[in-house]
């Protein structure tokens, strides 16, 4: 049910022109800008670099180990700093999750207003940041800031992996099952919430909600592809699998998790233009199947800090639809 109690005095999402991992640069745009970065060879060492748009990067080191690193940070995507800074969190340790790795140190980067916004409001953020590092067992370190009209926060996290148990998104093969860990409709509601001020409990539970759970059953199962649903949408990031995996990906329309209200946020023409960049990106590679706009919109929805997306089954996470071989066409809807 709805919490529509009253907004915060300031309202954070207020200040930012998108929110959140909706506010990414085009998934086309962003291809286009790193593509030819790195010519040649993968260098020696490097397990996961940019070649498919794995979630973050893995370098094997001495010991039987390899090393996770990646960044991630955004805009406020709800008002409350101290959710902001929760989110931002497990967002950013999603990233080490994804591929198959343990977090195991941090450090804030943070972009602060300072003329602007009480400094107040900045611990509040990096309380929560700490708070949900802290559970997942990751240390927090310091980390870098500076003066800036928006307000961003995430993290940069270095974390640890098996270099023979990597989750990548080039793994899936023909005859697997799609598996989502957390349900859709996290943009669309975070949406009307940036323009209401409404609060959707179960939006902030869901995006605070860490993907380790979901990414050691993986490893557990012996699966070996897997990618975290955000700023592309459930469609984008699985184009992405499907087409560095050399596979057809079909979903199954009906199997797919929605939070409450989010198809009523859709009716309501809370979209993001994120989520309609995500979907003029895929739309050449799509069979929708014959469904109409708002559910492919919905199935593109940008999400904040969204579940895993696995070439296999888990536990306590739907079966979405499956793999096949690849025909041409990498996604399709049925």
């Amino acid at each position: 049910m709805t919490d529509t109690t009253a907004p915060a005095t300031i309202r954070l999402t207020q200040y930012a022109h998108g929110g959140g991992c909706a506010c990414k640069i085009p998934p086309g745009e962003l291809e286009a800008m790193v593509s030819g970065l790195l010519n040649g060879p993968r260098p020696p060492g490097l397990l996961i670099g940019l070649d498919d748009g794995d979630d973050a990067a893995v370098v094997r080191v001495e010991g039987g180990r390899a090393v996770v690193a990646t960044a991630d940070f955004f805009t406020p995507v709800v008002d409350d700093p101290y959710d902001w800074g929760r989110i931002a969190a497990a967002n950013a340790l999603s990233d080490v999750y994804a591929v198959g790795g343990e977090p195991l140190v941090a450090v804030n980067l943070l972009g602060w207003p300072r003329d602007t916004l009480p400094l107040d409001l900045t611990r509040e953020v990096l309380r929560g940041g700490l708070d949900v590092a802290t559970a997942a067992g990751c240390h927090v370190a310091g980390g870098h800031s500076v003066d800036d009209p928006e307000p961003k926060y995430g993290m940069a996290v270095t974390g640890l992996a098996d270099p023979g148990r990597l989750l990548r998104i080039d793994g899936g093969r023909p005859g697997t099952a799609i598996s989502l860990s957390k349900p859709l409709g996290i943009g669309v509601l975070n949406s009307r919430h940036k323009a209401t001020g409404e609060v959707f409990p179960q939006v902030v539970a869901a995006m605070t909600t860490l993907n380790a759970e979901a990414s050691r059953a993986a490893l557990v199962a012996g699966i070996r592809c897997a990618t975290d649903v955000t700023g592309f949408g459930l469609l984008g990031h699985l184009y992405k699998l499907a087409r560095a995996s050399g596979v057809t990906a079909v979903v199954d329309v009906a199997a797919v998790p929605y939070l409450e209200g989010a198809r009523e946020a859709l009716r309501d023409g809370f979209v993001s233009g994120g989520t309609r960049r995500n979907l003029a990106w895929v739309e050449p590679h799509l069979d929708r199947g014959g469904f109409g706009e708002d559910e492919v919109l919905l199935l593109a929805d940008a999400q904040t800090s969204g579940g895993l997306l696995v070439a296999g089954e888990i536990p306590g996470a739907p079966v979405i639809g499956e793999l096949i071989p690849g025909d041409g066409t990498p996604l399709r809807l049925r």
